[in-house]
């Protein structure tokens, strides 16, 4: 044999016989390697190589539950407090909010979650609805404990409605 059979060739253009058997293992697994290896690439959209093996154990990041809570309750809450009617609600609310702002913001502490930015707002959105709704309540407890205060308030409607106009005819239909 001249060794320039195609079957019976290595890399080094040398036959397989001439080779060590260590040496036509070593050739076989590193051409199994090399096709396993073009089978796991693929290119992405700009043409690089990926391996899809390490497509598999990457996990897209998940936001916290927690923290998309923490904001959409911190907003209620500052809603309820500007609607001043709905001010305790916005008290009750703005406490929950603020849990769930310090639980989002822990649980994005673990890797795979994200979320943070969003549990800081609603946090800091809850904190602010907190604090308005204090010191509305504040304001009106000092308002109507105030008797000067109470008693202009009295006048003022008084006269408001000594203005309203007497003869109002309402159309019949």
């Amino acid at each position: 044999m001249t060794g320039i059979e195609p079957n019976n060739q290595s890399r080094a253009g040398t036959s397989v016989r001439d080779q060590p058997s260590h040496a036509v293992a070593a050739d076989d697994e590193l051409q199994h390697n090399r096709r396993d290896s073009d089978q796991t690439q693929r290119t992405n959209w700009r043409g690089r190589r990926r391996n899809r093996i390490d497509e598999k154990r990457v996990k897209p990041a998940k936001t916290s539950i927690a923290a998309v809570f923490a904001l959409i309750v911190g907003l209620s809450a500052v809603y309820a407090v500007l609607t001043v009617l709905l001010s305790p609600v916005g008290l009750v609310l703005s406490l929950i909010g603020i849990a769930l702002g310090i639980a989002g913001i822990r649980m994005t502490r673990q890797i795979g979650v994200t979320g943070r930015g969003v549990a800081t707002s609603g946090l800091v959105l809850s904190v602010i609805a907190l604090i308005g709704s204090i010191v509305l309540a504040a304001g009106v407890t000092t308002f109507l404990n105030d008797d000067a205060a109470v008693n202009r308030l009295e006048n003022g409607v008084e006269n408001m409605r000594q203005n309203l106009p007497q003869d109002v005819n309402i159309p019949q239909p």
